[in-house]
């Protein structure tokens, strides 16, 4: 029988393997011998644990700040400018919020209702409390200046009820003066006139005069004890801020119509200014 493979290439085959062999144990021998531990192909172990952390993610919001709540308003808001007390009216003015008000007993301004007045102060009620408001009074600062103003000896005898009032065809004339002087001195005005609420009920309906000083500007304008003040250039007088909205206008005005009632009748008195 002849053989499949000839001796010779079996015995090279056989030789080839060997020498490959010897090839691999000569690298194992040198890789535990002589390379470092800290080779490029090695990688030691770590016996630490890796850390790992829980990471909470929320949903980005934005924080809008937090509106402030708006301050309690209180009595203080209130400032006291004047006051003015008889034995008949109580009438005070304020100023609230840059706006000035004339209020009479009874009326109200932000919910304090004025009760009564002295000398110097004002009390209100609001929500069953009493309220004490005292007259301001403007501080000086330290730079204002300390000089007294100097008023002639003229000006002093120049008296303004000396002011004539001319009455001609059922018309007034007043002089331009006189009414300045009295819408500046109004404490002067009661000491010529009185004047009180008229009302039907708690509801005015006007003013009430209840003396007149005879020779006064006022006697001269043809006003009487029991005249009723009704309407000013057709402005009802209902409110005390009515009657201090038409004192704002006096220095614009040429001409005033004043309604007066006169026992059963209404009259009309007409005055021109000069």
């Amino acid at each position: 029988m002849k053989p499949l493979f000839k001796p010779y290439y079996v015995n090279r085959f056989i030789g080839i393997l060997l020498i490959l062999l010897l090839l691999k144990l000569l690298w194992f021998v040198l890789q535990s011998v002589w390379l470092s531990e800290t080779g490029v192909d090695h990688q030691k172990q770590n016996s630490l644990k890796p850390l790992y952390y829980r990471i909470k993610v929320a949903e980005d919001k934005i924080l809008s700040p937090k509106p402030k709540p708006d301050r309690a308003e209180t009595i203080r808001d209130i400032r006291l400018l004047a006051v003015y007390r008889d034995l008949h009216n109580v009438v005070v003015t304020v100023q609230y919020r840059g706006k000035t008000q004339v209020l009479g007993k009874g009326e109200a301004v932000n919910g304090y209702v004025l009760e009564d007045a002295g000398n110097d102060y004002a009390l209100f009620s609001k929500n069953g409390k009493d309220y004490k408001l005292i007259l301001y009074s403007p501080k000086k600062s330290a730079s204002s200046s300390s000089i007294t103003p100097v008023v002639s000896k003229s000006a002093l005898e120049d008296h303004p009820e000396n002011s004539e009032i001319i009455e001609a065809g059922g018309r007034h004339i007043i002089q331009k003066d006189l009414l300045t002087h009295y819408t500046t001195h109004i404490d002067e005005v009661y000491k010529n006139i009185g004047i009180q609420d008229y009302k039907k009920g708690n509801k005015l309906e006007g003013f009430k005069v209840t003396f007149v000083k005879r020779g006064s500007p006022f006697a001269k304008l043809g006003l009487r004890r029991g005249d009723i003040l009704k309407t000013v250039n057709g402005q009802a007088l209902t409110s005390y801020s009515a009657v201090f909205d038409i004192y704002k206008q006096l220095d614009d005005i040429s001409n005033i119509t004043l309604t007066v009632q006169r026992g059963n009748k209404e009259m009309e008195l007409e005055y021109e200014i000069d």
